[in-house]
């Protein structure tokens, strides 16, 4: 009956999501009422209330209740939004009900499918705006009664019914189908075997496979822990066969799934909320985040590859490599290829980003079914495949669809009560006009505030209530919201509440600390690009072209150095003149002009051309054997 009934209402969602991307949504409220009514009967079915306990009875009707609520709820705003809209009505003991009712469905979804953190901080919002007179010193306010909080929250188009729902009822929602529909026809797999074939031979090959597998799942997932529990349960197992130590295997996977919602062109599902926070275009925003992207994944690689070598990991053997022939069927990417470029052409020619999902959905399904029929796929399989898509669609946006429900209720209370403005010139007047001292706090914040929260809540949360404090002091306003958005997404691999790092190591059975241990040190360079976008704001496309060559040579510069400082890789033979100069190397990139980006590279050749003399002096010559010598590293180099 339950999973009946959950199909059912997916199937719902789903099929809601593909209408509105094909045909355009309805009216806003109508759109977004319709839209949370069936994220939150789905919710509760997915995550009901004491299943698998004595009680659930009492749970069953509990959930009946909030269910009926919710559609008597949201049912009214659809049927009224035009006087809603028009009249700006004021609040009645009904509609303080209904609003009652809407505000605890969706924290206590909140609370089952993420944990406790993100309600309470929506609840200690609501609170603040209630008894905001009560506080003294500037973080107080005077305080609004719970008739104008409901008018605020139910009775327009600022609360529940605000941009972030309808960004998730329309944008987000077609992207997660369009990622549902393209893996359920094929796309995963292949995206599985490209990354095996890409990376699976070179050193630290496992390790790779996985941020290629993860990073391309992510871009399309949203969701760093969804993505370490989907690829991680390939990844993780095989990085263990071929003997990775299991904290390692874990840090990567977590790192790798991390490093999707930072990459365009979905961001996690940010991109498209910070385009319509920021007012710029999509486009935009993702090629902004084009190159600290491959700045990332460029340390990610380079850092498993030199600890790779240091270690001496083992390669994918080939047995368990797909051949290229294998991947690169016709019926295999011509699809993908075929999605990727409707969804393009949509953006390219200026179409709505739905419109350009739809267009990528359509093209997913104009070569997937010739290609199966051709295949002889029976009917059946070809749509119960189409069908799953649909119905995982739908429970995807279960998640995303009641956390940005209450993150716009929070966000509602930061503007109503002005503590976003009042915590931004705090934080100015602690850092004074000192650009890193104040990027720093808010760094830091950032990564505490976003502890526990999936990246987008993440993202919206410290975007309302940190951005403004680099804005005041001069920054961009797309440089202030990419910053403050990579330390929101840090948080989940940065201890204590690294929850991505608890799913990768609870796969790999092993102790979480060192696994997020080894996770810091691969996203180190991550931690500081945030940084170097302050430096160098060319790296989101500020400037000219030659701006734009020069940032981006500093970068690689400055994330090739971190990287072997990370990997703690063998250069010159003493440590501490290793050390020297990799710092020194990081210190030169991150100083502006030619001139020291040149004595950087010189510098950075010079270190790795002396770790290969190194290497090639200690490799054996043919016939000599050197047990204690692993490829051109001695044995005491190789081990941590």
């Amino acid at each position: 009956m339950r999973e009946n009934l959950t199909k059912l209402l997916a199937l719902a969602l789903g099929g809601l999501i593909l209408y509105t991307s094909a045909t355009g949504p309805f009216e806003s409220l109508v759109q977004r009422a319709i839209f949370l009514a069936l994220v939150i009967l789905l919710g509760l079915v997915v995550y009901p209330l004491g299943a698998d306990r004595r009680w659930r009875p009492l749970g069953l009707a509990v959930d009946l209740c909030l269910a009926v609520g919710t559609v008597l709820a949201c049912g009214y705003v659809a049927m009224n939004h035009e006087r809603i809209l028009v009249e700006l009505p004021w609040a009645t003991p009904r509609d303080m009900l209904f609003t009652g009712v809407l505000v605890v469905t969706v924290l206590e979804l909140s609370r089952r499918a993420i944990g406790a953190i993100f309600p309470l901080l929506v609840l200690a919002g609501l609170a603040y705006a209630w008894l905001g007179a009560a506080i003294p010193g500037p973080l107080g306010h005077r305080g609004f009664d719970l008739y104008f909080i409901t008018e605020t929250l139910y009775l327009g188009d600022l609360g529940v019914w605000g941009m972030l729902v309808g960004v998730a009822a329309t944008t987000i929602a077609a992207f997660v189908l369009f990622g549902c529909l393209l893996l359920h026809t094929g796309g995963g797999q292949t995206f599985m075997d490209l990354a095996l074939r890409i990376s699976g031979r070179s050193p630290g090959g496992a390790a790779k496979v996985a941020t290629v597998a993860s990073g391309l799942f992510g871009m399309v997932s949203g969701s760093a822990v969804a993505n370490v529990a989907t690829t991680g349960n390939f990844t993780i197992p095989m990085m263990k066969r071929l003997n990775y130590p299991p904290p390692f295997a874990s840090g990567v996977e977590a790192v790798a799934s991390t490093g999707g919602q930072i990459a365009p062109p979905i961001l996690g599902a940010a991109a498209f909320i910070m385009a319509e926070i920021l007012g710029e275009s999509y486009l935009r925003i993702a090629l902004a985040a084009l190159l600290p992207a491959i700045l990332f994944y460029l340390g990610v690689f380079l850092t498993i590859h030199l600890v790779a070598r240091r270690r001496n990991l083992q390669v994918v053997p080939d047995d368990e490599l797909p051949s290229w022939p294998e991947v690169l069927r016709p019926e295999r990417i011509i699809p993908i290829l075929a999605a990727l470029g409707g969804l393009f052409y949509g953006v390219l020619s200026g179409r709505s980003i739905q419109m350009a999902a739809f267009y990528g959905i359509l093209m997913t399904l104009l070569t997937f079914v010739p290609f199966a029929l051709l295949a002889r796929m029976p009917l059946r399989e070809i749509a119960g495949k189409l069908l799953a898509g649909l119905i995982d669609a739908g429970k995807g946006m279960v998640i995303i669809g009641v956390l940005l429900a209450g993150a716009q209720m929070l966000v509602a209370m930061i503007g109503m009560t002005g503590i976003g403005v009042t915590l931004a010139s705090l934080i100015v007047n602690v850092g004074g006009q000192s650009l890193f001292l104040v990027a720093f706090i808010v760094g830091g914040v950032c990564l505490i505030l976003g502890m526990g929260i999936p990246t987008t809540a993440a993202y919206v949360l410290v975007a309302s209530v940190l951005a403004p404090a680099l804005t005041t002091i001069g920054v961009e306003p797309l440089i202030a919201h990419l910053f403050v958005f990579y330390f929101a997404t840090l948080s989940v691999i940065t201890p204590p509440v690294c929850v991505a790092v608890f799913v990768a190591a609870g796969i790999a059975g092993t102790n979480w600390l060192p696994a997020a241990g080894e996770a810091v040190r691969l996203a180190a360079a991550i931690y500081v690009i945030p940084f170097l976008l302050l430096i160098y704001p060319a790296l989101a496309g500020f400037g000219s072209a030659v701006d734009i060559l020069l940032a981006s040579s500093q970068g690689v510069v400055f994330v090739v150095a971190f990287a072997a400082l990370m990997s703690r890789v063998a250069m010159t033979g003493n440590r501490l003149l290793d050390v020297a100069g990799l710092v020194l190397v990081v210190g030169l990139a991150l100083i502006p002009g030619w001139l020291t980006t040149a004595g950087a590279l010189l510098v950075l050749v010079a270190l790795f051309a002396r770790r290969r003399q190194r290497l090639v002096a200690a490799s054996p010559t043919p016939g000599e054997k050197r047990p204690d010598v692993h490829q051109g590293i001695s044995a005491k180099e190789t081990h941590p």
